[in-house]
C-alpha cells in the first residue's frame, strides 16, 4: 500500500540522517512488524539492566538466578533481532545448565 510505502521510506530518511548500523538494517528486515519498537526498546533496556558490568561481576558471576536471566534476555534480544536460531539456542541451553547448577563459576582467571 502507499501508506506502507511512506513509512518505509520515512524510517529510511531517519536511518540515512543518523549513521546506518547493523542494527537498523536488520530492523528493516521483519522483524520491524513483527516487534512494535516499544517492545525492542524495552527488550533493550531490560537486558542493559540485567546484563553483569564491571560493577557488579564480582558480586553476581555466580549467582545462578543472575547469570541464566542474563542468558535468557540474550536470547529474548537474539529473537526480537531476526538472530541465528542456533545461537538462541544455546543461550537458552546455557541459561539451563546455570539454572540446573550444572555449570558454576568458581571464580575469575583473568586476575
Amino acid at each position: 500500500s502507499m501508506e506502507s510505502k511512506q513509512a518505509s521510506l520515512t524510517l529510511l530518511k531517519k536511518i540515512m540522517s543518523k549513521k546506518i548500523t547493523h542494527t537498523h538494517l536488520i530492523m528493516l528486515k521483519k522483524s520491524t512488524y513483527i516487534w512494535p519498537e516499544k517492545i525492542q526498546l524495552l527488550a533493550k533496556e531490560l537486558h542493559n539492566e540485567i546484563s553483569l558490568n564491571n560493577y557488579n561481576w564480582h558480586e553476581f558471576r555466580g549467582n545462578k538466578q543472575r547469570r541464566s536471566a542474563e542468558l535468557i534476555i540474550s536470547a529474548i534480544s537474539q529473537l526480537i533481532n531476526d538472530g541465528d536460531d542456533a545461537e538462541i539456542e544455546d543461550l537458552l541451553n546455557q541459561a539451563i545448565l546455570w539454572i540446573k547448577e550444572e555449570i558454576k563459576d568458581t571464580g575469575c582467571k583473568s586476575h
